[in-house]
């Protein structure tokens, strides 16, 4: 077979694959759907396979073609979606078994309900896809629809932006730059036009399907160049600092259903504080523990708060997690964050200001006969946040908790800027699954996106230090008990477009909204500019 053969023998596949798949019915529709959103699951971590992501969206496109009924272009969307979160998301129910007594009947309603609910995003984004006239057309409408459901799914609500589509680009170095120019949000868009483009493949070729497909290998050939260009004038790993200052991460690897047993808290905090004091070098001045590392509350516990600062280096301060507690005049609990000094001395608190639905308090508590999923009965009161703490011999610090990581935009205060962000969390919740690893990623998607150090402390894993390109610097890997000494890498000549005009995204999304009406205003999605002659010639 010569090579014309070859690329004729390619193309007609992809066509006579297309059309079936835009012709098919019932399970074969909807299972197609499920299993290209499964797919997609694979360009995410823990596995980080990019050409997944661009063997499924095509298949995507090629399925809604030709439909005008609603209720199928809806389905087909809500399928998709159903098995991206189903396959992204499972790691959630394990969080319910950790009282298995009590939560093991949510582990259906963590596992699929919530999959269930955000795909209703993704099938009414789906909706306007009627409105092309083919491949190329749907490829942009379907590019505006989804990334705006996206964007929606991160706020509407309380938001749940995690695994947001851009991510499948996120996960790679040269690649992962592009959130300095146009955010996460931003990179969904380009991200889904890349990959829907390539659905032009199974359509009649001519300039504009050409077009198309030059754009599709365009998109990530740039981002890559422009994150190249700017890692290799970037100092290397390692070598930029903040002098004077050291820090400790200790990951304490206890385990959830032992974290907070009558029998076992002594023995955790005593675990902390030996770790802590462990081997240690003369330089770290700083330690920092994961979220509610500290079993007892340091702030009203005289005894474990003289305990805890026997081991702070001098002029430095221990920095952890922990539950604060309000007895009078009513009863409240904060999930915070103290700095404590080497004199038992509380040198700055904050507490979690986004709290997780179900997690931390019962939405609709007047309605809904629930516990919520942490300990205890009583739901946590938010804080006020972000802030930044601006502690004596540290730079100014943005102290985040757990979930508030994965909030673009909103991980620093609006109108003040800090050198560093610091994100205490306890992913023991998840076990050994892909939990773990995706949160690792959105810390350092945040530190690419903010231009920020980003020093994680976690529980059981994984505790890392990302500088402000999104480099890793140093990790302790999950499950593993032990320390990380590292330097704070010095992000203070970092840049970031995003993060000074974080409207990009609405930019680029009202740039794509106009392209995808051109290309249902023009004849077969190719230009209007034809019609405009037209009418020029009239008499």
């Amino acid at each position: 077979m010569n090579d014309r053969n070859a690329k004729r023998w390619f193309f007609a596949n992809i066509n006579q694959f297309a059309a079936y798949l835009g012709a098919s019915t019932g399970f074969v529709r909807y299972g197609t759907a499920f299993l290209t959103g499964l797919c997609v699951t694979f360009s995410l971590p823990p596995f980080e396979f990019l050409p997944a992501f661009y063997a499924a969206l095509p298949v995507l496109i090629w399925s809604v073609s030709g439909q005008v009924r609603l209720w199928c272009l809806f389905a087909t969307g809500w399928w998709f979606g159903f098995g991206y979160f189903v396959s992204g998301l499972y790691w959630i129910g394990s969080a319910m078994l950790v009282d298995a007594d009590e939560n093991a009947w949510l582990v259906p309603l963590a596992s699929l309900g919530l999959p269930a609910f955000l795909s209703l995003f993704f099938g009414l984004s789906v909706l306007p896809v009627r409105f092309g006239n083919d491949h190329l057309s749907r490829a942009l409408i379907l590019t505006t629809s989804l990334g705006s459901a996206e964007w929606v799914r991160g706020n509407f609500l309380t938001g749940f932006p995690w695994n947001l589509l851009g991510q499948a680009w996120a996960s790679h170095d040269t690649l992962l730059q592009g959130v300095s120019l146009v955010g996460i949000y931003g990179m969904t868009f380009f991200a889904l036009l890349s990959g829907f483009l390539l659905s032009v493949l199974a359509q009649e070729r001519s300039r504009a399907v050409l077009a198309g497909f030059i754009v599709a290998l365009t998109l990530p050939l740039s981002f890559a160049s422009y994150g190249a260009i700017r890692l290799a004038q970037a100092p290397v790993v390692g070598a930029d600092w903040v002098e004077g200052v050291g820090i400790r991460l200790v990951q304490g690897g206890i385990p959830q259903k032992e974290k907070w047993d009558r029998k076992y808290l002594m023995r955790n905090f005593k675990k902390y504080l030996f770790l802590s004091d462990r081997n240690r070098p003369d330089w770290i001045n700083y330690l920092i523990w994961p979220e509610t590392a500290s079993p007892f509350p340091l702030d009203t516990n005289d005894g474990a708060r003289v305990a805890a600062s026997a081991i702070v280096p001098r002029g430095g301060a221990l920095i952890t997690g922990m539950i604060r507690r309000q007895v009078v005049p009513e009863k409240k609990i904060w999930n915070s964050i103290i700095a404590l000094d080497d004199e038992a001395k509380i040198l700055a608190k904050y507490d979690k200001s986004h709290l997780v639905p179900f997690g931390e308090y019962i939405p609709g508590k007047n309605w809904l006969s629930l516990k919520k999923i942490t300990e205890g009965r009583l739901d946590y009161t938010a804080g006020v946040g972000p802030r930044i703490w601006q502690l004596e011999t540290l730079p100014p610090v943005s102290p985040l908790i757990c979930y508030e990581i994965i909030f673009p935009g909103t991980v620093t205060p609006v109108h003040q800027r800090p050198t560093w962000i610091l994100v205490l969390t306890n992913d023991a919740w998840y076990g050994h699954s892909s939990g773990p690893y995706q949160h690792l990623s959105i810390a350092r998607i945040r530190a690419a996106e903010e231009g920020l150090t980003v020093v994680r402390a976690a529980s059981t894993g994984i505790s890392a230090v990302f500088d402000g390109y999104g480099r890793e610097w140093s990790r302790i890997e999950l499950d593993e008990t032990g320390v990380l000494d590292t330097r704070l890498p010095d992000s203070s000549s970092v840049y970031s477009f995003w993060a000074q005009n974080s409207q990009i995204s609405t930019i680029i999304f009202s740039f794509l909204s106009f392209l995808a009406y051109l290309m249902r205003k023009g004849v077969r999605g190719t230009s209007f500019y034809p019609r405009i002659k037209a009418k020029k010639r009239r008499p």
